[in-house]
């Protein structure tokens, strides 16, 4: 398949943040698009400025005569009308990751960032980087990033930075030249039913990786050889381990909780990084970003520089405003290694309490982690839950918020949980003060609390 061999493609659920770039890149490249979504918190304005039709509901009206291609997302079903549609007329009908697998044929140099944690964040660092070196990179981020106006960036054909999720083996249908592999943890349990099938799926998407490219991996993975054993192209690997080639010295923290560490490749001094963004699990993410970028070439002024300008993504311990004087912050996280070190990172600062509302992200997650879950919010002084974010998926009553209270009330956590958005402002008024900093933590629309106080 060739996308430039399309006039019109129609994609369905164009409202996600990854359909909505992809579907920006199709028409810079001349091809008529339209889409569909029925999410109402879909803000269509910039993808209609931009000549694409948007329409705000799902009909089978929405595939025209003269569509020749229909892209769709891994939550639509198939029961949706507009892929009847597309069946009927013999249209073909692609997933998204096939789609993005494809266009990434048409680049030089593909580049693929996975693993459980910080795809988004490394992701960024990296289209810092490789902006600052002028090397006009073509960028596909699951979150929104100021320098470049939102999560896409069009450049020209040789390297195409793309953030790649494991969900559902989405990254098995890319073509990367080279990767990182960030960490490996147990998530999207609704689909990987074992470590070892997760394990096999970065197993197999590390030999896309052809002879002439290179994987970047963190060599504090568990079972690390498990991973890599066989791999074709070539390996390098960073992190604590003190075999690993790129390692962080002398860590140390601002007054605002922002890292700086000493480079060292193989044991040698490469450099001084400083960072506008919070916590030691941003210092692996940024070590990752500095090992591609040098391998391919990179000036090291140019990579420091790079990630000095990196100051975070949307989402991401992002800083919202105030109430009452008290900070709010957002997060995306929704795992609980996420949110542990989410806290931990909102603790080295200067504050009075720590306040969190956590909106839990699926059932399926909430209930195979509710342990782990359980131990995650030790950092917090006050937690507050709300209901679970479907998502995807359907209620089926085996897991509620209320499941989760329990075991931290058990804990001798100091929990509350109100069943929707207006009660919890309400207590929150009642509750913050000047010097607490309120954290919004989940991947659903639990933001809309501190947007709502602020």
């Amino acid at each position: 398949m060739d996308i430039k061999n399309y006039k019109k493609i129609h994609f369905i659920g164009i409202g996600g943040i990854s359909m909505s770039g992809l579907a920006e890149i199709a028409a810079f490249s001349g091809i008529s698009v339209t889409g569909s979504d029925s999410d109402k918190n879909f803000d269509s304005s910039i993808l209609e400025k931009k000549g694409i039709t948007v329409y705000k509901t799902h009909d089978k009206n929405n595939v025209k005569d003269d569509t020749e291609l229909v892209v769709y997302t891994a939550a639509v079903k198939k029961d949706n009308p507009e892929l009847i549609e597309a069946e009927k007329r013999q249209i073909p009908a692609i997933e998204r990751a096939e789609f993005l697998g494809v266009m990434m044929k048409d680049f030089t140099y593909p580049i693929s960032i996975a693993g459980t944690h910080g795809k988004t964040t490394t992701t960024s660092m990296l289209a810092e980087i490789f902006m600052e070196a002028g090397l006009d990179p073509t960028i596909s981020v699951g979150g929104k990033l100021d320098s470049i106006h939102g999560n896409i960036r069009i450049g020209d054909n040789k390297y195409f930075i793309v953030e790649s999720c494991e969900y559902c083996d989405s990254f098995l249908k890319f073509f990367p030249h080279s990767a990182i592999i960030l960490n490996i943890e147990k998530d999207h349990t609704d689909y990987f039913k074992s470590m070892e099938q997760l394990y096999g799926s970065f197993k197999k998407f590390l030999s896309l990786i052809p002879k002439n490219g290179f994987a970047v991996i963190n060599k504090d993975i568990p079972d690390f050889q498990k991973l890599t054993q066989d791999l074709k192209c070539p390996l390098i690997t960073f992190g604590h381990d003190s075999n690993a080639d790129w390692r962080a010295s002398d860590i140390l923290y601002d007054k605002n909780a922002h890292p700086s560490y000493t480079v060292l490749y193989k044991g040698k001094n490469i450099g001084k990084v400083v960072l506008n963004v919070y916590g030691e699990h941003n210092v692996y993410n940024s070590l990752s970003a500095f090992a591609l970028s040098y391998n391919y070439g990179i000036d090291v002024k140019h990579i420091i520089k790079g990630l000095e300008n990196f100051k975070g993504t949307h989402r991401r311990f992002e800083h919202k405003g105030f109430y009452n004087g008290a900070e709010i912050i957002d997060d995306y996280a929704h795992h609980p290694t996420e949110i542990r070190t989410t806290l931990s990172s909102a603790k080295k600062q200067d504050i009075n309490r720590l306040i969190c509302v956590f909106q839990p992200h699926t059932y399926s997650r909430t209930k195979s982690l509710i342990n782990e879950f359980a131990n995650s919010f030790d950092d917090a002084d006050i937690v507050i839950l709300t209901d679970i974010y479907a998502a995807r998926e359907k209620d089926t009553g085996e897991i509620h918020s209320k499941d989760l209270y329990k075991l931290l009330e058990e804990k001798g956590k100091k929990v509350f949980y109100f069943e929707n958005f207006s009660e919890t402002e309400k207590f929150l008024k009642n509750t913050l003060n000047p010097h607490d900093m309120l954290i919004t933590i989940g991947a659903g629309n639990v933001y809309l609390v501190g947007e709502s106080l602020i």
